[in-house]
């Protein structure tokens, strides 16, 4: 499996942009699918954004469509999630996934996983 680093979270007030970062390990980063989802305190996971392994497809959850954007650069082994115009209601831990085949919404379908970076917007 791979290994995965997050990175870049920190408070922000709303309204605000932050830039997560996913550090993967390995020599086959491009065979992987990468997925982002959060949870919040006391909720279930939520999907948030995947890309395919090419990046030439790329998936949005409705609560962050139009704010957030997901990419990949294969030759630097990392994925991306730009978040823009932050909630109160984005305050959760962002957890980077990856899976070796097309990207899915679902958590059940990610082997791999970060330990999380922590965002939180104020009010």
């Amino acid at each position: 499996q791979v290994q995965l680093v997050e990175s870049g979270g920190g408070l922000v007030q709303a309204g605000g942009s932050l830039r997560l970062s996913c550090a993967a390990s390995g020599r086959t980063f491009s065979s992987y699918s990468m997925g982002w989802f959060r949870q919040a305190p006391g909720k279930e996971s939520e999907f948030v954004a995947a890309i395919s392994r090419s990046g030439g497809g790329t998936y949005d959850a409705e609560s962050v469509k139009g704010r957030c954007t997901i990419s990949r650069d294969n030759d630097k082994n990392t994925v991306y999630l730009q978040m823009n115009s932050l909630k109160p209601e984005d305050t959760a831990v962002y957890y980077c996934t990856a899976r070796q085949g097309a990207p899915d919404s679902r958590s059940i379908e990610y082997a791999s996983w970060g330990q999380g970076t922590q965002v939180t917007v104020s009010s």
